[in-house]
């Protein structure tokens, strides 16, 4: 066990928050740019989170002003440093990748803050910052020992080759990936999400994650990727220049977003749009494994043209005979009929939540858009439902404007 930081130390990394607070992302964004001078750092990111939007820079400063204010009460950190322990599995972050980061950001703070920090200052977030590393580092140990003993488990990057392709919709198109060395794969947990590392043809490579959407098998894994035409390239590379026989390669399952192994309340699964990828892969597993659970499937999208697996959900829960499936469209298209090809015309609400399903009874799992997910968790809390009975998953970097 690390030495715990000193009373010292911890008084004056609290005595930076009102700096953090006012020059937090410019911290953030000038650490990026020194840490991306090296090649070798760079390539292990996702630079989609890096554009014009700055979500990571956003996400980043928000995750160090969170630290600085909780350094003496850490227990509110752990969910933030789960998620980031499976993010930095899925990308292959490694122990010795920390020490780019420390000094990155111990330079970048100097730089922004100028006369408003000294010596001892720097001195005492160099030693928070290596305190929370030591943190990150014994966890992802524990994750990756944990992958590497059960079944078809692995670490680092595994070949994948592309076995089927096709549509779900106008907009999502799933993809069957199956190992190369055609050994048994991890049995992922339902809800959690690959990362692909993707050698697009000028040469760059990025890396993308997507939420698998079918139940575990042990022998492929399935993900159904919505097309972004102004993405930075991850989807349309996958729609567009992927084919069957094409290798990709995969870091295991990861993710805190997932169904326990034995669910204890009713399940409300609610999704919006491309969202409903790591629902379909819940709710196959439900089908498939807990015959008593009764589940709920609600899921919003704008209309048939962009509605995807449908058939297969209504499949699934008749199979089951303790589901219900409800989809809204948004924007309905003129040939859609509500009872033929959707069940309600309009958005998910926490009424018609609270008159259809089991509202105060349930754990509710979500995933979809920010502004869908900010509106139903902030409902939720606001209806009485507890936080933890609410789990919800975020494509791209947390921010803390999801939860009330």
């Amino acid at each position: 066990m690390q030495k715990p930081l000193s009373p010292h130390t911890i008084t004056l990394v609290k005595s930076t928050v009102p700096a953090l607070s006012t020059y937090g992302t410019d911290i953030t964004k000038i650490m990026y740019g020194k840490l991306f001078e090296d090649a070798h750092i760079r390539a292990l990111f996702n630079h989609s989170n890096q554009g014009d939007s700055g979500s990571q820079v956003h996400a980043l400063a928000g995750a160090l002003l969170a630290y600085a204010r909780n350094i003496d009460n850490l227990d509110t950190l752990v969910p933030i440093v789960e998620r980031i322990a499976h993010k930095h599995i899925g990308y292959h972050i490694l122990p010795e990748h920390y020490a780019y980061v420390a000094r990155a950001l111990l330079g970048a703070i100097a730089e922004v803050l100028g006369d408003k920090v000294n010596d001892e200052i720097l001195a005492a977030w160099g030693d928070a910052y290596w305190f929370l590393a030591n943190i990150l580092i014994g966890r992802e140990a524990d994750i990756r020992t944990d992958l590497e003993s059960r079944t078809g488990g692995w670490t680092g990057w595994r070949p994948f080759r592309v076995t089927a392709k096709y549509p779900e919709s106008e907009v999502i198109t799933s993809f069957i990936l199956s190992p190369v060395d055609n050994l048994p794969v991890l049995a992922h947990r339902p809800g959690q999400y690959l990362t692909l590392r993707l050698g697009l043809a000028d040469g760059i490579e990025i890396k993308r994650n997507y939420s698998i959407s079918c139940a575990p098998n042990n022998q492929d894994y399935r993900i159904s990727v919505k097309l972004e035409p102004k993405g930075q390239g991850g989807s349309r590379f996958l729609h567009e220049a992927t084919e069957i026989g094409d290798i990709i390669e995969i870091t295991p399952p990861a993710g805190d977003f997932y169904l326990p192994d034995e669910p204890e309340r009713p399940v409300v699964l609610l999704s919006a749009g491309v969202g409903l990828t790591p629902m379909v892969s819940i709710l196959e597993t439900i089908g498939a494994r807990y015959p008593d659970v009764e589940t709920h499937y609600v899921h919003g999208a704008l209309n048939s043209r962009t509605h995807a697996m449908g058939p297969h959900i209504h499949k699934i829960a008749h199979q089951h005979g303790n589901m219900s499936v409800a989809t809204f469209y948004s924007a309905p298209e003129p040939q859609d009929k509500p009872g033929v090809t959707h069940d309600l015309t309009g958005y998910i609400s926490t009424d018609w939540l609270k008159d259809n399903t089991p509202f105060s009874k349930a754990d509710f799992f979500l995933c979809g858009p920010k502004p869908f997910l900010r509106k139903m968790v902030n409902d939720l809390h606001t209806q009485g439902v507890s936080h933890d009975q609410i789990h919800y998953e975020i494509f791209g970097p947390t921010d803390d404007e999801i939860a009330a």
